[in-house]
């Protein structure tokens, strides 16, 4: 599995009490690796971090903000990570019109503060995590390439438009000799998974809802993106980093879109009727006061890219996806199982899939 790279590995994972970073750190601690973390407070309740348990598995848990230079250098100077994945952000585009200086001093300072503090450290790979916003959406129907305009009408798309121009600019600048950690960006969006308790976010918004035997409110239900579970971009994540570990030519600086295929390119109304297979006589109702407007209502990602260079590919189909999903929150709220079982279940099944289905992070 990933080649075995990160057995007794040392990883640092930014953001490891949010919801990406938290699937991550876990994946991590199953595969062998010597785990910490680094992140300012747990963003939400409940929180994935809080109800798996994590804190208590790991090697460290630092508690820092990824502005403050000082706090994430000292990290890696005590820690003495092998590879690093950067998660820590400002996640929430309606956050982003809520307080534009957070999420631009979050977003931009973070990225810039991580390759700062690596540069001079024993870190080999590092993956630092963007978003599928980075681009400047004009809503066509083909799928963005890395080499597309960035940009962003919101403060959110547009701080991540500024972190990966930040990232070429770092790289390029102090990157670029043969003894520097190799370094990379990786982009995607639209994930959906167990122990995302986020705001303003399709699943979780349902979860709440139906958990309380009410109907819930959408914002924009024609709004069309390419839905995966967490696990897929979080192997894509993974299987960078090993690639980087291992110095393979074509991904030093470069960026990656990590998606489904466009046979997972669904409306949020297709979501919602897929996610009531799992949760029966249950409804949505449209938000007449916020309905569309500040978010795109089409955007989607080629992945040739990353299929050319990495070799990876998702692993499972929309419906897939949203039962996988939908089953998570359904046994959670049913207090059937520990989250802890319930999250290394479902990672334990992605794994088998994958090697049934050929992937070659999969591959012993």
């Amino acid at each position: 599995m990933f080649k075995g790279i990160y057995k007794n590995r040392r990883v640092l994972v930014t953001g490891h009490t949010g919801f990406k970073g938290s699937w991550l750190a876990e994946w991590l601690l199953n595969l062998g690796a010597d785990v910490a973390g680094f992140s300012v407070d747990v963003p939400t309740k409940p929180s994935h971090f809080e109800e798996t348990g994590l804190e208590k598995r790991l090697a460290r848990h630092f508690q820092g903000d990824i502005t403050d230079y000082s706090e994430i250098s000292k990290t890696v100077k005590e820690f003495d990570p092998e590879v690093v994945f950067h998660l820590a952000a400002q996640a929430i585009v309606n956050v982003g019109y809520e307080n534009p200086r957070l999420t631009f001093q979050t977003n931009i300072c973070g990225m810039v503060n991580v390759l700062d503090a690596i540069q001079t450290s024993s870190v080999k790979a590092a993956v630092l995590i963007t978003s599928d916003k980075c681009y400047e959406n004009v809503e066509w129907e083909y799928g963005y390439r890395e080499t597309d305009r960035l940009g962003g009408k919101d403060p959110y798309s547009a701080s991540k438009a500024c972190a990966e121009i930040a990232f070429s600019s770092m790289c390029r600048s102090f990157f670029n000799d043969e003894n520097c950690p190799r370094i990379a960006t990786a982009r995607a969006g639209n994930v959906i998974g167990g122990g995302d308790w986020a705001p303003d976010r399709l699943v979780p918004d349902c979860v709440r809802a139906w958990s309380q035997k009410n109907k819930v409110v959408i914002r924009s239900p024609e709004a069309t993106r390419p839905w995966q579970n967490v696990l897929e971009p979080v192997s894509g994540y993974l299987w960078l980093g090993a690639r980087l570990w291992e110095r393979q030519e074509g991904l030093h600086g470069e960026s990656f879109n990590f998606g489904p295929g466009p046979e997972s390119i669904h409306t949020v109304g297709q979501v919602i009727d897929e996610m009531t297979k799992t949760w029966p006589d249950c409804g949505w109702q449209l938000d007449g006061e916020r309905a569309a407007g500040r978010e795109a209502t089409l955007l989607s990602l080629s992945c040739d890219k990353t299929v050319h260079r990495l070799g990876w590919q998702a692993t499972l189909g929309f419906e897939e996806a949203v039962e996988m999903t939908a089953q998570w929150y359904r046994d959670f709220c049913s207090g059937k199982c520990r989250t802890l079982a319930l999250t290394r279940h479902q990672i334990e099944s992605y794994e088998e899939r994958g090697r049934e289905r050929g992937r070659v992070w999969a591959e012993p």
